[in-house]
């Protein structure tokens, strides 16, 4: 509020030949272009067309010729200088089918040609943005060449290239106009739940490989950047509404106007509702997992991936013939424990205002509030009600630097138990488990008796069952465990979904956040963030410098990290600086660029973070581009690798940065972790990208990496405290317990990959687009019970046709991807992905005097089996028709 109250206070010096430009944009054919963006180079002060062509910008003539520079996707940039005021413009824009005319300002973090871009960069533009037919529009972006997606429900995916993707990609940034999107608390994206609204993109920019030179740690595996649109350029009214199957209805809104030619408003916002899609795998954990599981067909009960509260209990002497075998309680589903609430939704609203200091320095300001229901996976599965983040920002910046500051607040329900919240299914079905069975009590110990849970009754029944029918039958376990598990079913029945009893426990729990007691999920955490950067441009090359702080303030009352209930947030931080000098020679065809940045932080060791590149451009257009590069990133733990304390009963996962932790591993032997470090990764890339014909692109690269001081997770028997127990089988004298750390392993794990990417532009009605990807963990013999979360398939690969017709009215796309069966590794569960193809499809008929487009769209054409993220829920068919309506 004070920085709005002092923009709109400013009285700056207005330029005494501020003089109106005129103008209008044609094609070659003489047809207006409606939407092409027109910006007075080296300034702020730009616009777009209207439906007419036309456009109206003021500039300064104190130092003619003013330069003008017009552009539009699928057709040259072309700079126009204006000598005289009030003089009339007519700018003709040619097609061209030309990739390496696009700018990208991720890769170095300053505006460049693509084609002088030193490491793998792809660009989606407005148009591509509006052709993608998932309700995520993360998700989406898995037909792009080398781009994995992995979707855990219908609006929650995570990103990742070059491997190691999961529920919850800590290795790649995610950035909307340079914030994080990330929930702090979870150290994830939810999809584009922080992002831009589709109506509002500008572009996004991927990059693929290691950043961390520019970016900072975790930029490790990429860095995926969302562009909005200024509201000085793309003024206007737009409104999107949609509806399909499964009860989608999706409506989207944005309104930008210049106010005056100093202040511009814009709000973006809308509401997405649909049925998600529950998971319901019902096979066996893996025994990485629950080392004591067993087979579906087992009498004696299994724990199933996606069935909660399917306990086990490890019967000692006192079960007799089941002394040291585990039996397993049924369980509950994820449709029962939701009780038919399957709905997502997600609700945000972004108002900003900007305002021109000078033609060269823009403020701006911004709230963007974010409110969701979805389903999230990471340790366990989540259901998360009327969670979301506030975000907030102020941004300075010149044509060449800029200091910017935001703050991130998560948030996960109302405090107040009495009201909705969030919970964690796992701890829901557990803890329905446990709740006193009637009538039934249990001895306490101290000669008298306490009241008998539903779990103890049912161990109970199925013990004395099956000790009377193996004695019965001659020692037979199987018979056994037949009439055991028969006879516990019905006489020591657990509670029962839709019952009263049921539905009176599951409300209690789900809103009780006491850790041991509830499965309600409180998240509370905060993210400040600051950062500058200036570009020199020296005469013998061009130098960049940055630097930022990052802090974070971790609340969940317990129910996720080591902090307590109604107490203080844990406190982290992080800071670093950054230089990148840049230099062309042989008449701009060779760029040399070396980058470096240097990061401390709070638990682990200062880490440099280094990157060399070069880039030769040949041909008579500088249309074949060959380049190089070397780059090392860290990787931090995430916060909840270094804070974590959370028991899912199996095991206890807690952070690792004290004292590192000692005990035994699952067979028994010694088993040691030392306190967490930095990941490291050290790359080398090579790539082509050129023009090899008039209609056709190709884009090549490939690269090899090598990690250090790898993150994974370990399971062993020890001390929560981290000491060594006395023994590594756990009992009543010995409380020691099934642990789960994040830890770091000495041996090297290497992996390497290429992709390839290629267009053939037959003309306007017609774009053929093929990319293939292929993606290999070439390290052998890793520890025992080690998961590298590589998470990807070997093989992938894009089909796709788009094009104009009947006049540029109707636009369509169509895509087909099929990706290899592939290892899934998670903490939650691990299990082999099938492969899987789908097809999406998209069409949208402007009615120009409506100034209306009617859209149609399906994403998963033919509802084939397309689980992304082991032990989660299948994607299947979503289809939709609905309207645009856009007043520039």
């Amino acid at each position: 509020m004070l920085l709005l109250f002092v923009l709109l206070n400013i009285q700056s010096t207005q330029a005494q030949n501020a003089i109106s430009i005129s103008g209008v944009v044609q094609t070659e054919a003489g047809e207006p272009l409606p939407g092409a963006t027109v910006f007075i180079k080296g300034t702020f002060i730009g616009s777009s067309t209207d439906r007419d062509g036309k456009f109206v910008l003021k500039a300064d003539f104190t130092e003619p010729p003013v330069i003008i520079s017009v552009s539009f996707i699928g057709y040259e940039t072309r700079e126009i200088g204006v000598s005289q005021a009030k003089q009339e413009v007519r700018v003709v824009l040619p097609v061209t089918t030309n990739i390496t005319n696009a700018v990208v300002v991720s890769a170095s973090r300053v505006a460049e040609n693509i084609s002088q871009v030193a490491v793998t960069v792809e660009k989606v533009n407005t148009r591509q943005v509006e052709s993608l037919t998932t309700p995520d529009l993360l998700a989406g972006l898995a037909r792009f060449k080398a781009v994995d997606v992995n979707s855990s429900s219908l609006l929650t995916s995570s990103i990742s290239t070059r491997g190691f993707n999961s529920s919850r990609s800590e290795r790649v940034i995610q950035m909307a106009d340079y914030m994080d999107t990330q929930l702090p608390s979870l150290s994830s994206n939810f999809g584009n739940l922080l992002g831009i609204p589709d109506l509002d993109v500008e572009s996004i920019e991927i990059v693929h490989g290691p950043a961390s030179a520019l970016y900072g740690a975790n930029a490790f595996n990429g860095v995926v950047l969302f562009n909005s649109k200024d509201p000085f350029v793309s003024e206007g009214l737009s409104v999107r509404l949609r509806g399909g199957n499964r009860d989608l209805f999706d409506g989207q809104l944005r309104y930008a106007k210049k106010l005056t030619d100093r202040l511009a408003v814009k709000i973006t916002g809308g509401m997405l509702t649909a049925q998600d899609f529950l998971a319901d795998n019902q096979d066996p954990t893996s025994t990485t997992i629950e080392p004591n599981n067993h087979t579906a067909d087992s009498n004696l009960g299994y724990d199933a991936v996606n069935r909660y509260g399917d306990l086990g209990n490890t019967f000692g002497p006192s079960g007799g013939a089941l002394n040291k075998q585990t039996v397993f309680l049924p369980g509950f589903s994820e449709k029962e424990l939701i009780v038919g609430d399957q709905k997502a939704k997600i609700i945000k609203v972004n108002p900003s205002v900007s305002y021109l200091l000078t033609d060269n320095v823009k403020a701006t300001a911004d709230y963007k509030y974010v409110n969701s229901k979805t389903i999230f996976q990471g340790a366990s599965r989540y259901r998360f009600e009327n969670s979301g983040s506030h975000q907030g920002r102020v941004e300075v910046k010149g044509t060449n630097w800029f200091v910017r500051g935001y703050t991130t607040r998560d948030y996960s329900g109302k405090r107040d138990p009495k009201t909705d919240g969030s919970y964690n299914l796992g701890f829901l079905g557990a803890f329905l488990q446990t709740q006193p069975a009637p009538n039934f009590n249990v001895p306490n110990g101290s000669g008298g008796t306490r009241p008998g849970t539903y779990a103890e009754r049912y161990f109970g029944t199925y013990a004395a069952v099956y000790n009377q029918a193996f004695a019965a039958n001659g020692g037979n376990a199987a018979a056994a465990a037949a009439s055991a598990r028969t006879f516990a079913n019905t006489n020591a029945p657990l509670l029962r979904p839709g019952t009263p009893a049921f539905d009176e426990a599951r409300d209690r729990i789900i809103h009780d956040g006491t850790p041991g007691q509830g499965a309600r999920v409180i998240l509370r955490s905060i993210l400040n963030d600051a950062s500058a950067q200036y570009n020199f441009k020296f005469s013998f090359a061009e130098l960049i410098v940055g630097g930022a702080y990052r802090q974070f303030l971790l609340g969940s009352d317990g129910s996720l990290f080591s902090d307590t209930k109604d107490g203080d947030r844990i406190q982290n931080h992080e800071y670093g600086a950054y230089a990148q000098i840049t230099k062309s020679l042989l008449a701009e065809r060779l760029k040399l660029s070396v980058a470096g940045r240097v990061d401390e932080f709070k638990n682990f060791a200062p880490a440099f973070s280094p990157r060399a590149s070069v880039v030769y451009s040949a041909g008579s257009d500088n249309q074949q581009n060959f380049r190089a590069s070397y780059n090392r990133a860290f990787r931090a733990p995430t916060q909840t690798d270094q804070y974590i304390r959370l028991d899912v009963g199996r095991a206890i996962l807690l952070g690792n940065i004290g004292k590192g932790f000692d005990g035994y591993t699952t067979r028994g032997a010694l088993y040691h972790a030392d306190a967490l470090r930095l990941e490291e990764v050290n790359t080398f890339e090579v790539g082509y990208r050129a023009q090899v014909a008039s209609k056709v692109s190709l884009d090549v690269d490939y690269f090899r990496s090598s990690y250090d001081d790898f993150i994974g997770t370990q399971t062993f028997i020890g001390n929560i405290d981290g000491t060594r127990p006395a023994s590594p089988v756990p009992s009543a004298t010995n409380p020691a317990r099934a642990i789960q750390i994040s830890a770091n392993v000495a041996q090297k794990v290497k992996t390497q990959g290429a992709s390839v990417g290629l267009s053939y532009t037959v003309g306007a009605p017609l774009i053929l687009s093929a990319n293939y990807s292929f993606n290999d963990l070439v390290s052998e013999d890793l520890p025992e019970s080690f998961q590298t979360f590589f998470n990807t398939p070997r093989h992938k690969y894009n089909f796709g046709l788009t094009g104009l017709a009947l006049s540029r009215k109707l636009g369509y796309t169509v895509n087909y991807r099929w990706t290899d069966s592939y290892l899934y590794e998670s903490t939650f569960a691990t299990g082999r992905l099938a492969a899987y193809h789908t097809v999406d499809a998209q069409a949208g008929y402007n009615i120009t005097k409506l100034r209306t487009t009617l859209q149609a769209g399906v994403s998963n054409l033919f509802d084939s089996g397309n689980v992304q993220t082991y032990g989660s829920a299948g994607i299947g068919r979503l289809g939709y028709i609905g309207l645009l309506f856009d007043v520039k």
